[in-house]
Order: structure tokens, then C-alpha cells, then sequence
């Protein structure tokens, strides 16, 4: 295929990217290994690749950076490349890529028509707007967000989505139990994990000022979990499971 270059003879943007895709067809055309994998194959790498991107941008070098966005985008092209073959729902990176086009367009009226944003603020409420219009059929809060996000992300996420349907734990309460009005009943286990973090030094939840002193909160409600025998990440999924119980039950009613 015919390329274009630059001034220094490298491939322009968008050539770069279809020699990519070409790059993964041959790949995907020639390779043994390649020709066996399918999309439920792919998804420890793409967690993998994530992860490392993830690094790449907290304590990497710009050519970590350059990399790893390379590597996850790698597994884009392979997905694709997979998805292009299925026999009933074909599509390739080009509808991938059209389809992406699309949303942003339409999540930007700001950029691409007539509305106006002057603030990060006025843009979210044009981009809530906007994803409103296209997931209309959804009946729940907690539809579309994926279980199989990390714990604290996933509690994060649920939190904010379920903040006009129950009272999200409070910051200065001693207790989960009296933190959330909705919970009738505290294990004693988890009471005891509650004052062993609020009771801290620093003041516990409260008392953290930055982002830096909450991790060491965290940090700290991990290692009295550890002492006491417990799996922290279980017991963050069953507050999940719990909240989540909460939500659904305030909507239904």
C-alpha cells in the first residue's frame, strides 16, 4: 500500500494507524497462535496491557507511555480483527473507529453544534445529556456498570450513581452501621475493622486531607483486615453486593 510521509520520511497519523491494521491482518492471516485466539482469549491481556498502561502513566518515562498505549492498542486491532471474521455481526477497526466518531460527535454539541459550554461542568452536563438520549432502555442506576471493575473503582462508581436513591456512607460516621441508615445490622467483625481505621492517628476517614492520606487510610483498613484474618477485597465486594441490594430495593420502591 501506498503511503504518504512526512518531512523526516515517516508514515503520516492516519497511514500509521492502517499500517498498524494491516500489520495485525497479516499477523492474524499467517500466525498459528494468532488464527486460535478469540475475544474471552484476549481479555488477560487486555487486563494486563491495562494495568501496565496504568503504570506507564504514574511512574513510567514518556517512551514507557508510548509503548503500552501501542500494546493496548494492539489488542483494539485484535478484537477487531477477530470481530471482522464473525459470520453473522461482522465489523472491523473501521466501524470501530466510525462508530467512536460517532459518539464523541454527538457527546460534544458544544464542539460540533450549537450548544455552549464555557465550564468542565457545562460540558458534563451536555455529555450526561447526550449518553442519557442513547441508553434511554435503561431501567436502573446500575445498569451499564461493569461487575468486573476493580473493587474501590466499582464502589466509587456505585456511590455516585446511588446518590439520589439511598445516604452514601459518611465520612465522619464511627460505624457502617452508622454510616448507612438503610442497614440494620453490622457484623461485629466489621464494626471492630471500623473503629480499628477511625480511630487511627490521623483522625480516619475525616481526617484525611489529600488524596496521599487517604491511601494511607486505606492502606491501614487493609492491614487490620490482614491481622484479624480477613480477605479485604471479599469483604469491600460484600458491602458492593450490599449497596447494590440497597439500590435496586429503593428503586423498586
Amino acid at each position: 500500500m501506498a503511503s504518504s510521509t512526512g518531512p523526516a520520511g515517516e508514515l503520516s497519523e492516519a497511514d500509521a494507524l492502517r499500517a498498524a491494521a494491516d500489520t495485525m491482518a497479516a499477523v492474524r492471516a499467517r500466525c498459528v497462535w494468532s488464527q486460535q485466539i478469540t475475544h474471552a482469549d484476549l481479555v488477560p491481556y487486555l487486563v494486563e496491557e491495562s494495568a501496565e498502561l496504568i503504570d506507564a502513566v504514574e511512574v513510567g518515562t514518556r517512551a514507557d507511555l508510548r509503548e503500552e498505549l501501542g500494546d493496548l492498542l494492539w489488542q483494539v486491532l485484535f478484537h477487531a480483527a477477530i470481530a471482522a471474521e464473525d459470520p453473522d455481526d461482522p465489523f472491523d477497526i473501521d466501524d470501530v473507529a466510525a462508530t467512536l466518531s460517532e459518539k464523541m460527535i454527538r457527546r460534544h454539541p458544544h464542539v460540533f453544534a450549537d450548544a455552549v459550554a464555557t465550564t468542565p461542568e457545562e460540558v458534563l452536563v451536555h455529555w450526561n445529556a447526550a449518553k442519557a438520549a442513547e441508553k434511554h432502555t435503561r431501567r436502573s442506576v446500575l445498569d451499564g456498570i461493569s461487575p468486573h471493575m476493580p473493587s474501590l473503582s466499582l464502589a466509587q462508581k456505585l456511590l455516585g450513581r446511588a446518590s439520589t436513591l439511598v445516604t452514601p456512607p459518611s465520612a465522619s460516621a464511627p460505624t457502617p452501621s452508622a454510616r448507612h441508615p438503610l442497614r440494620t445490622e453490622t457484623p461485629a467483625a466489621e464494626r471492630s475493622l471500623g473503629a480499628a481505621v477511625v480511630s487511627r492517628g490521623s483522625g480516619g476517614w475525616s481526617g484525611a486531607q489529600s488524596e496521599e492520606e487517604l491511601g494511607e487510610v486505606l492502606l491501614e483498613a487493609v492491614g487490620a483486615a490482614r491481622e484479624r484474618g480477613w480477605d479485604a477485597e471479599r469483604a469491600l465486594r460484600g458491602a458492593i453486593r450490599r449497596l447494590e441490594g440497597e439500590i435496586r430495593a429503593a428503586e423498586a420502591g
